[in-house]
């Protein structure tokens, strides 16, 4: 390992700063990285969050106000896992203070909180900022972005992205901050889970110009601390119907967010179909993606087919793991990690990135097209923001 020392520091230990904690740890998987990152410091307002971190030796401050970490200057960068409300907050304080971040979903509590942290980076261009998306990372993923990119569907004809869980599906389940629009946001599931869904069409340069959608309140009521039941103000699950150009034809993307998905335990999905082939894979399916096109079988002629293909192991950076073996959600997290250290180093090349910080704001002008548009019932007008393609 004899990349350059990054010093990281993450802010909030619950459930996704444990999972970078553990990637950070496998860092010696991936093949002749730029960068090495150690793990230093660990903040969060509840110390003993601070329990599951003592396994790490590298870990040498544990602090409860992330300004203590914004003001050493031993540490390079931080990741911040933390409500939305507290992201404006928190992002800008971080980029004032010159620090790299990786942003956690949705970049801001709503489209004014994004633009601020816009401004803020626009002041303090010193700063590089992403923010996370891993489930593009799976080999699979990444397969079916590269045959998209290659040009093999010709003219598209139409787009399907989607995440999908179940997690809201028990209706005795207590509430928590992401049914509570005040913590969540008035986009609620689209803040929650939308750019998973929206990174790889951003990516790819299909920016919606219009869009509808349909918005559902399922369960309107959970238990709340005493039992009692507590009113929920977010949506569970979120369709959007959109339109980008191609080639000045629209083309239709529709855009599934849902959190009560009976079947789903927590899959990303992603098919394009276009007048010369299509691909899809999901991860439920981790290894497979599946390529249509027309095929000529021996003593039959030209037939249509969806042909499914494995693919092993390799994503955006290669890794020791041999290459027919499986990937999972802790290696998508990996691949992660080491685009956006890559990207930081100057390294990354033409591979996959994270999510841009326009790319996060495109999405907040998204969902509030779609708030306009469920309350409406009309077609709404996306308000266009920069945002790089691939």
């Amino acid at each position: 390992m004899t990349g350059r020392t990054v010093n990281v520091a993450i802010v909030g230990g619950g459930l996704m700063g444990r999972e970078i904690a553990a990637a950070i740890q496998r860092w010696p998987a991936l093949v002749d990285h730029p960068v090495r990152p150690r793990l230093t410091a660990v903040c969060d307002v509840n110390p003993a969050a601070f329990a599951w971190f003592e396994q790490i030796d590298t870990v040498t401050t544990t602090v409860t106000d992330y300004r203590d970490l914004l003001a050493d200057d031993s540490i390079d960068v931080l990741y911040i896992a933390v409500r939305h409300d507290l992201h404006e907050q928190l992002y800008v304080d971080t980029i004032r203070a010159g620090k790299s971040l990786l942003a956690e979903k949705p970049f801001g509590i709503d489209r004014a909180a994004a633009d601020a942290i816009l401004a803020a980076l626009a002041e303090h261009p010193e700063s590089f900022v992403r923010c996370s998306s891993e489930m593009p990372f799976f080999p699979g993923a990444q397969a079916a972005i590269a045959h998209v990119a290659s040009g093999a569907l010709g003219r598209l004809i139409e787009v399907r992205s989607a995440f999908l869980h179940s997690s809201d599906l028990d209706l005795d389940k207590p509430i928590n901050w992401k049914r509570q629009a005040r913590f969540c946001g008035e986009a609620g599931v689209m803040n929650d889970l939308g750019l998973h869904a929206w990174h790889v069409p951003l990516r790819l340069g299909w920016t919606p110009a219009r869009l509808t959608s349909v918005l559902q309140d399922l369960v309107p009521f959970r238990p709340g601390a005493d039992g009692r039941p507590e009113r929920c103000d977010t949506w569970e699950n979120a369709t959007v119907n959109s339109w980008f150009d191609q080639d000045d034809i629209e083309v239709p993307l529709r855009v599934e967010t849902k959190r009560i998905a009976p079947g789903q335990k927590n899959t990303w999905e992603f098919e394009a179909i276009g007048l010369d082939g299509g691909v899809r894979y999901s991860t439920a399916r981790p290894k497979t993606v599946e390529v249509f096109g027309v095929i000529s079988p021996a003593g039959i002629g030209a037939e249509q087919s969806w042909q499914r293909i494995q693919v092993g192991s390799q994503s955006v950076w290669p890794t020791v793991t041999g290459g027919i073996f499986e990937s999972g959600f802790s290696d998508a997290i990996l691949q992660m990690w080491a685009a956006f250290l890559a990207e930081r180093e100057g390294a990354l090349g033409d591979r996959f990135a994270c999510a841009t910080p326009e790319e996060a704001a495109a999405t907040h002008r998204i969902y509030e097209a779609a708030l306009a548009a469920h309350a409406s019932g009309r077609t709404e007008l996306v308000e266009p923001v920069g945002v790089r393609t691939a």
